[in-house]
This record gives structure tokens, sequence and C-alpha cells, in this order.
């Protein structure tokens, strides 16, 4: 492939812009700031909440993020600019599988993350995505069979071990599409990188998808190139190789 003409770079965030210990190499930092610095608006689209990665962003630079798998688009000074909840089907089939299971989960609400517990008035708050984390091979797969049926839901994950759930047609490639009107940019103006199935749709509609080499193997499949692991730098490699002379 040769080098094209993008205009936007969506970045995930854990494993593919941060190291295991949360933190960004200098070499990706870099890298970064020289792609801003060019004039390309570089993007996360994470299925983190708001609060856990804009102090990343403003270091950075970085003017925007698609949150929560792109039920949330910031601006980094904290403008919301859209905003997609779950519908109460949704919350039921969790409680149903909570009850079922019981299995370690999370909950992102509009103001807060929910580890491994919930609120007493559950039904007052505005849920953007939950998600669970299960280790048993069976129990996951029984999970994911018993949520493929529903309607309104769309699965992702964000590590082999887990299941995120967000609202039917919500996931980061529909957002940075929002996002790219809002700019005036096309999806074949786009880089996007990341490592797990909640990367899939955004890396398969940019104009040049990019996996981590330790991404999941069906996300390799899609990519047009792969990068080195997140944790040799691989960010800044894409970027030097296909946005820098």
């Amino acid at each position: 492939m040769e080098k094209m003409d993008i205009r936007l770079i969506a970045l995930d965030m854990d494993g593919t812009v941060l190291h295991t210990d949360h933190t960004v190499s200098k070499e990706n930092e870099q890298a970064i700031k020289r792609a801003i610095e060019k004039g390309i608006e570089v993007v996360f689209a994470t299925g983190r909440h708001y609060s856990t990665c804009c102090n990343y962003a403003s270091t950075l630079g970085v003017k925007y993020l698609i949150t929560v798998n792109g039920a949330e688009i910031w601006s980094t000074d904290g403008e919301l600019l859209d905003r997609n909840p779950l519908p109460i089907e949704a919350l039921n089939k969790y409680q149903q599988i909570h009850q079922a299971y019981s299995p370690w989960t999370w909950l992102v609400s509009t103001d807060k993350v929910w580890r491994n517990e919930q609120p007493q008035n559950f039904n007052e708050y505005t849920w953007l995505k939950y998600g669970f984390d299960i280790k048993e091979s069976i129990d996951r797969d029984e999970i994911i069979e018993e949520l493929s049926s529903e309607t309104d839901i769309e699965l992702s994950n964000s590590s082999p071990t887990n299941i995120e759930v967000n609202a039917m047609g919500i996931n980061k490639a529909r957002a940075i599409e929002k996002l790219c009107k809002k700019l005036d940019i096309k999806m074949n103006q786009v880089m996007a990188m990341g490592d797990s199935l909640n990367d899939i749709k955004m890396i398969e509609e940019a104009g040049l998808g990019i996996a981590m080499e330790n991404a999941q193997d069906e996300v390799k499949k899609v990519a047009d190139w792969v990068t080195t692991h997140h944790t040799k730098d691989g960010v800044a490699q894409a970027i030097n190789k296909w946005l820098m002379k």
C-alpha cells in the first residue's frame, strides 16, 4: 500500500496506545504529537469512560474522545457532542444474566463506572454500557449465545475473556463517522488502530485499518496491516511508516 491521504487517526487506548502499566511511551507520545503538528486530527476511540481518558487526551493535545465504545463523543474540554444510552430492554437482560450466572460485571453510567456492584436505585441512572468478565469459556459462550438473540444490543469485547454490550448500532465506527461529518473528513481518510473486537468495525471501515501485534486474530484478519506490540511502540511505528516522510 502506498501512503494515503490520512486526515484523522482513531486510536484505541488499552492494548494500543497504552503500555500494560497504563502509561504512554515517549515514542508513542512523540509520534502522536508529530501527527497533530502535521495537521492530522488524532482521536481516542475507546471503551473507557470520559473520566478515565480525558487527562491522557489533554496531555497529548488530542481534541476529541469517542468513549464507551461509541456511546458518547466528547471534546477534550468537556463538551458532550453525542450520547446513546442503553434501552430498558437491554438493562432487563443484564439483570437476568446477572442473576443467572453471577459473573464479574461492570456498568457504565453517564457519570461513573460501577465495578462488580450496582446502585440500589438502578433504574434512576442513565446507562451507556455493561460488561461481563468471565474466565470459564463454557459460561462465556452460553452468555454470548443468550445475548446474541437480542435485537436491541451490539456485542463486542475489549479482551478475550470479556463481553461488552452497547445499544444496537453503537460502535466506534459509527461514532467516527459522526465526528468525520463534523470535521468534513471522509472515512477513507481515516487511519484506525486497535486490538479487540470493539475495534473491528472501525478497522474495517477506515481507509487504513491497522491491528496491533497483540490483537485478537479476528482483528488481524480484517486489518490492512499489523504493527508491533502495544508494549513495543506499535502506534508510533504505524504513524511513522504510513504518515511521516
